[in-house]
Order: C-alpha cells, then structure tokens, then sequence
C-alpha cells in the first residue's frame, strides 16, 4: 500500500521559527523534530534552509526578497495583460474608423 497523504495545513511564521529553533538547538535531529510535530521533514528542512538565508548564513533570496519579487511578478503580469489589452483596443478602433 501507498503512503497516506496528509492534508496540506498553513503554519504562523511563529510556529516556524519555533521549530527552526528546536532544530539549531541540536538536542533533536530535524527528521525528529518534523516527526515529533507531525510535519514533513522536507518542510522542515526548507524552514531551516530559509532561517539561514534570513541570517545571513547561507546564499539565497531572503523572505523579504521573495516577497518582493513576487509582487513585482503579480505587477509585471498584470501589466502584461494591460497592455495587451490595449492592443487589442487600438487595433479594433483602427478597423472601426476604416
């Protein structure tokens, strides 16, 4: 039999700072800690990964850039689609006025 999926949940960025906290201080292995709390160890690898970056002690994209950039993604698409729209505007009153 496969394994069970677990349902996807959402947790407070306290919550993941308390687990990333659990997981430097050394007592618990990360597999341990994501057991203990019935997480993904997988999750809690990227938590950890993440907190690093945020310090400063790992290469990468901080939480604040991440955001950032994906703003200024959502912006550029709706952009996008703006401007397209406005082709699409011009080219209809360029056949109506023919």
């Amino acid at each position: 039999m496969g394994k069970k999926k677990r349902p996807r949940r959402s947790c407070t960025p306290e919550f993941k700072a308390e687990i990333v906290e659990l997981c430097r201080r050394g007592d618990r292995s990360v597999g341990q800690v994501a057991k203990d709390f019935e997480l993904t160890e997988t999750a809690v690898r990227a938590w950890v990964r993440q907190s690093e970056v945020d310090t400063g002690a790992r290469e990468g994209l901080t939480s604040a850039e991440r955001e950032e950039l994906a703003a200024l993604r959502r912006e550029n698409r709706r952009l996008r689609e703006d401007v397209d729209v406005l082709k699409r505007a011009t080219a209809f009153f360029v056949r109506e006025t023919r």
